[in-house]
């Protein structure tokens, strides 16, 4: 009786194991560091961004720190590579419990679940803030509570023509205190 009592314990511990390792996974509210990088199928904008970057590089260095200073206090990092980015954001709790990795207002989003680490997410942007309508649809996988990874296709247009960008990202958890970065539709 006793190695069927231990053999019993040994099918509860296993599936409940087994139930845990199915639970959703959902994402810390908090301060995020989100580092994406973006790649456009005519090569336009990775053109306009290098020229942008040329010519913040010709600015007296007063000017140039300031510019920095501005897009740092947006969330935004500078890099040497303007195709590959660094923003914060912080997400709420009700961001989280609707699995939502929202980095605009201008944004809305629809997310199912595909699995307990995948969200598959669609979204329409509306332009409102200069850049234009735009779609698209992606796959995030959640790698922890506080660690993600995201594939996205993105359809607007630039300067008038189509244009299909393949945007990739991932999220890492910073603190519970956003400190300064207010929610998306605080801002």
């Amino acid at each position: 009786m006793t190695a069927m009592r231990a053999l019993l314990t040994l099918l509860l511990l296993a599936l409940g194991s087994s139930l845990a390792l199915a639970q959703d996974i959902k994402l810390k509210p908090g301060l995020w560091e989100v580092q994406g990088s973006m790649k456009t199928s005519s090569g336009r904008l990775e053109a306009a961004m290098a020229q942008m970057q040329a010519e913040m590089a010709k600015m007296p260095p007063e000017q140039r720190r300031q510019m920095e200073q501005m897009m740092s206090a947006n969330g935004m990092g500078a890099s040497g590579n303007a195709m590959n980015h660094t923003v914060k954001i912080c997400m709420t709790q009700k961001d989280v419990d609707l699995d939502q990795i929202k980095s605009s207002d201008d944004c809305t989003h629809k997310v199912k679940r595909s699995g307990p680490r995948t969200l598959q997410m669609s979204f329409q942007c509306t332009g409102s803030d200069g850049s234009g309508p735009s779609s698209g649809e992606g796959t995030v996988n959640l790698d922890s509570p506080t660690a993600y990874r995201g594939q996205y296709k993105m359809r607007t247009s630039a300067d008038g023509q189509p244009e299909q960008m393949d945007f990739t990202q991932q999220g890492k958890w910073l603190s519970a205190d956003c400190g300064k970065v207010k929610p998306v539709g605080q801002q």
